[in-house]
């Protein structure tokens, strides 16, 4: 059992939580047993996997499922998993998984998807992410300036949901507006100026909803590029909703008019 911070794979691990760490090594970082299940049910082979002999007992199955997909395993204390990880109080184990192994195919066709703008917050883009798969859309486009999609708070907010639906990072969001748009495709911005509602748009169409950032929202740019501007009604001693929110009341919507429930 590994027992210091001191170890070189423990040191090696502990730059995963920061992007330059990852990208160095090519690495992502798995935390919890949620994230580690839905990587291994994709047929990913993890790079490291380490655990707490506690957890061990606790999920015996997963554990062993983990143990035969991994390059490297590692008993480890408490004290040391903690160290490794982006969370107060981590659940017993973490992995990794090589970048490499990851391949995000732009859907071809897109029936309802998400583009965001400047998205800051990694629990907000986890959300929409676990929303998004919950919804079946097509996929999430991400502007530059955006937050990594690859960073394990992100990850973990997104409850294994991250490996469901395809994540397009770095998008040039103007062309991408005007090509989605050619491809008949209505874009549906988001705005607390607009006047119609959410509700009243024709949701049956192919849609792209398009969110901005938390504190700014779109750019007028980008609100003047988009089919219909619609607004989410509420009171008015409240100022604004939650991003994650905000995508959640569109895609269920949309999945409400097409009668998919």
């Amino acid at each position: 059992m590994i027992t210091s911070r001191q170890n070189p794979l423990i040191k090696q691990l502990r730059k995963l939580r920061q992007t330059k760490g990852r990208r160095e090594q090519d690495l992502l970082l798995l935390e919890g047993p949620n994230l580690i299940e839905a990587a291994l049910q994709r047929g990913y082979a993890l790079e490291h996997f380490c655990y707490t002999e506690p957890w061990q007992h606790r999920q015996p199955q997963l554990w062993q499922q983990a143990i035969a997909a991994a390059q490297r395993s590692e008993a480890v204390s408490p004290e040391v998993l903690a160290a490794i990880a982006t969370t107060v109080n981590p659940d017993g184990a973490i992995a990794t998984l090589a970048q490499t192994q990851l391949t995000v195919v732009p859907p071809a066709q897109i029936s309802l998807g998400v583009a965001i703008d400047r998205l800051q917050d990694p629990g907000n883009l986890g959300t929409i992410i676990r929303t998004a798969a919950a919804a079946a859309a097509d996929g999430i486009w991400l502007s530059p300036q955006s937050v990594d999609p690859q960073n394990p708070k992100v990850l973990r907010a997104s409850a294994g949901a991250w490996f469901q639906t395809p994540l397009v990072s770095n998008i040039d969001l103007s062309g991408a507006i005007h090509a989605w748009q050619q491809q008949g495709i209505q874009v549906i911005a988001t705005t607390a100026q607009a006047t119609p509602t959410y509700w009243s748009i024709d949701w049956r169409r192919p849609s792209l909803i398009l969110l901005g950032n938390e504190r700014g929202g779109l750019t007028p740019q980008h609100l003047a590029a988009a089919d219909q501007q619609v607004c989410i009604p509420q009171a008015k001693t409240v100022e604004s909703l939650n991003l994650g929110v905000c995508a959640a009341l569109l895609l269920y919507e949309a999945l409400r008019q097409r009668g998919n429930f």
